[in-house]
């Protein structure tokens, strides 16, 4: 499968660092359109330490980087032709937009267009513990052909540091869009 623009929705719960490395591993593999809401912009303050780098980073490796009120972008139509979208880190407010229909913000309009459209949507939540609620909303989504990728904690791998759990995490979005990776080694049954 060929894979030449997926959209890329950071909104603000705890993950931004894998947030960023998907950002990174799309950028290898096609364009990317990075949509950053308010709250991740205030998480990555805390989870990065340097909000501008990371913002100047993320527009270095993207096509187009818009704010969650940029409901004008591109990306809100579905003439606007993309491989599917992944909200990494989910918060469980955007959960609950996208499994409504709800389209007040620029990540919750673009995943709406990728729904309508039938293209690949993929959602990292990011919650612990998940009430009754926010399973209701992600299995409504996982009812949709939504694929939730919730981050988890590998070990099978043989993780030696933090990074390498981003990286599995990465990891499974890229198989998500069937594109190839070297962020972590295939369990094999020996």
């Amino acid at each position: 499968m060929t894979v030449d623009r997926v959209v890329v929705g950071i909104t603000g719960a705890s993950g931004i660092p894998i947030a960023v490395a998907t950002v990174e591993a799309l950028a290898e593999h096609c364009e990317v359109i990075t949509v950053v809401t308010d709250a991740a912009r205030s998480v990555m303050a805390h989870e990065r330490g340097d909000r501008e780098a990371t913002m100047k980073h993320l527009e270095e490796l993207s096509a187009a980087v818009y704010g969650e009120d940029a409901v004008h972008a591109p990306i809100a139509s579905g003439s606007v032709e993309t491989d599917g979208m992944v909200i990494v880190p989910a918060s469980m407010n955007t959960v609950a937009a996208v499994a409504t229909g709800r389209s007040d913000t620029l990540v919750s309009r673009a995943a709406d267009v990728t729904l309508k459209e039938r293209r690949k949507l993929v959602v990292v939540p990011r919650e612990t513990p998940l009430s009754e609620l926010h399973l209701e909303n992600l299995l409504k989504l996982a009812r949709m052909d939504v694929e939730v990728v919730p981050p988890v904690l590998g070990f099978y791998f043989d993780p030696e540091d933090p990074g390498d759990f981003v990286d599995h995490v990465v990891g499974k979005i890229l198989e998500r869009f069937d594109l190839d990776h070297d962020r972590y080694d295939a369990w094999e049954p020996d």
